[in-house]
């Protein structure tokens, strides 16, 4: 049986990407037309390492920062999310295996929204922990768990 990549690895397969191209056939009904870049995980990394300590950003700040990069119309909403996701457990796994300090920054890349994104390592409750630490208020709205004004505090990708 094949081993299991760690976090580590699988967030520096690049899988050659990124790749841009047209939107056609099917995937216009879903995405609409135009070119859409698809990321590399090691990219959407990058971004969320730039976000700020007492700031934070969504998937779709993510998004527009890549889409612009790649001279595209848009990111590929998919893959960036689970490329977030990977950076996120990759950053854990860091810490925990070397004790790093300055890993990346997962808790302050928020879902559409300002929402916590309940799979990142140690879900809601870890993810308030590191917001709380650095001012920011976590609310519940139904069963949403939501960064309060996060609009005041949004990173946008320059």
């Amino acid at each position: 049986m094949k081993p299991r990549k760690s976090w580590r690895e699988k967030l520096a397969d690049s899988k050659d990407l990124p790749k841009t191209g047209r939107v056609m056939g099917r995937m216009t009904k879903r995405w609409g037309t135009g070119t859409m870049v698809v990321p590399a995980p090691r990219e959407v990394d990058a971004l969320m390492k730039q976000v700020p300590r007492g700031k934070v950003t969504t998937i779709n700040e993510l998004r527009a920062a890549l889409a612009k990069k790649h001279k595209a119309d848009f990111a590929c909403p998919i893959t960036t999310g689970i490329f977030s996701w990977i950076a996120a457990h990759a950053a854990a796994e860091e810490a925990a295996a070397e004790g790093a300090r300055r890993i990346t920054p997962y808790w302050r890349t928020l879902k559409t929204g300002g929402e916590l994104n309940e799979k990142y390592p140690g879900g809601v409750p870890a993810l308030r922990r590191k917001l709380a630490a650095e001012g920011h208020r976590v609310v519940k709205k139904g069963n949403r768990y939501l960064v309060e004004g996060f609009d005041k505090v949004l990173w946008v990708f320059n």
